[in-house]
């Protein structure tokens, strides 16, 4: 598929030659509709890694294997994401980013559609990691966000991408289990396939062309990513905690599926109303960006990390009451989607020339975080139970917490929202 192009204009020109957006996207009314256009396709394409959660069960049977075999459905996901991040992510500092994710969706749109219909585990196997690989077109959206967003407001547009993204991620458990109740669990790779090819010709529609200045050769900009980690400390540590407070995250929703069906003699339609309550996570994403924006940044990320620790307490005591342990994956969720997007406003503000490689490296290390945690929730949980899992996910936290104690400590400073660009003055003209 060609991606359309906007006609050439002096200014236009020198904005992609900058590596700035030009294009649709060249009024306050526009860029309202590109974010709602990038906040749907992140929301779109994440929620792939999550569809197979609350399915397990239903995967299992139908494979014939047990449910720590099938638990690697999520572990191989989330490593294709990762690998992903690593290889692919970084050629958004490198190709046009428009044509790079419409068509990088095109091939999620045919794995997807394998899954549909894949004979046997192993095949699902394969193309799930190819889902997982595909799917970081979010992670290739939400720095092209934060490249439009004019620098005083960076958190509050990004937070507004986010929410998207979020959403698809609270959202997909219920809607692949609604899926599975109707039509069989097979059913949401083939919606999901369809979806995957109308979001793609959606942003070759809708997105503004950005070409980024950079000339180097592929295998250069990979090493150089290396060398982001080595320079930027503040982007080590964000990444880092992130990894920790989303691998407690992986390892509640993958689990808790069991509990609801075993535990609490929930249906498919039970489990998935269940899963609506950590949607309510994604309304932090747009306020934890406006108290980033302010200058709160620093003290609530400590908050999110207190507020991890205390949900899986409530989840991991009130095991029993299913009140209880909803209101746990509410407080998860709230916590990690805000560290989440406060981490990204300050790693985005580090090298505005290198977001999309300084996004591969932070991504890469989160979901490598989550892989890791999928595979061993499946072996605590056979051995510890739920109270295991919960125990597992609280010391994650509090590596975490550990890792903010120690840069206050020794005095280190993010420098998020100190960096300036001229991205609004591009639009603008």
């Amino acid at each position: 598929m060609r991606a359309r192009t906007t006609p050439a204009t002096p200014a236009t020109s020198t904005a992609v030659a900058a590596g700035r957006p030009s294009g649709p996207a060249g009024s306050p009314r526009s860029l309202r509709w590109v974010t709602i256009t990038l906040a749907f396709a992140c929301g779109a394409s994440v929620a792939n890694l999550y569809y197979a959660q609350p399915l397990l069960s239903l995967i299992s049977r139908a494979f014939g294997v047990g449910q720590g075999t099938a638990t690697t459905v999520v572990t191989v996901t989330q490593v294709g994401y990762a690998l992903g991040l690593a290889l692919l992510l970084p050629l958004g500092d490198l190709l046009e980013n428009r044509r790079l994710a419409s068509r990088t969706l095109l091939l999620t749109a045919v794995a997807l559609a394998v899954a549909a219909f894949a004979p046997n585990l192993w095949i699902f196997l394969a193309v799930s990691a190819m889902v997982g690989v595909t799917s970081v077109v979010a992670q290739i959206l939400i720095p092209l966000a934060a490249h439009l967003a004019p620098p005083e407001s960076r958190g509050k547009l990004v937070g507004q991408v986010t929410s998207g993204l979020l959403l698809g991620v609270m959202l997909a458990r219920s809607i692949s289990s609604f899926a599975a109740a109707a039509w069989g669990w097979r059913s949401i790779y083939a919606i999901s396939a369809v979806m995957m090819l109308l979001t793609s010709l959606a942003l070759a529609k809708l997105l503004p062309v950005r070409q980024p200045a950079h000339t180097a050769r592929y295998g250069a900009l990979l090493a150089s990513v290396v060398r982001l980690g080595r320079s930027e400390p503040v982007l080590v540590r964000r990444a880092l905690t992130q990894a920790c407070m989303f691998g407690a995250f992986t390892a509640y929703w993958t689990a808790v599926s069991y509990e609801l069906i075993d535990r609490h003699h929930l249906s498919q339609t039970g489990v998935a109303v269940f899963a609506l309550v950590g949607a309510a996570g994604a309304a932090s994403a747009p306020v934890a960006g406006r108290l980033g924006d302010a200058g709160h940044g620093t003290a609530v990320r400590a908050c999110a990390l207190v507020l991890g620790l205390v949900s899986m307490l409530v989840a991991g005591l009130g095991v029993s009451n299913l009140f209880a342990l909803a209101l746990g994956g509410v407080l998860l969720d709230f916590a990690v989607q805000s560290h989440q997007v406060l981490s990204q406003r300050d790693i985005y503000a580090l090298r505005p020339d290198a977001r999309a490689r300084i996004n591969s490296l932070y991504m890469t290390s989160v979901f490598l975080g989550g892989a890791a945690s999928s595979a061993a929730t499946g072996a605590v949980l056979a051995a510890w139970g739920w109270s295991g899992v919960t125990v597992m996910a609280a010391a994650l936290i509090a590596v975490g917490l550990a890792i903010w104690i120690a840069e206050r400590m020794t005095g280190g400073r993010a420098t998020g929202g100190r960096a300036t660009d001229s991205v609004s003055q591009a639009l603008a003209g």
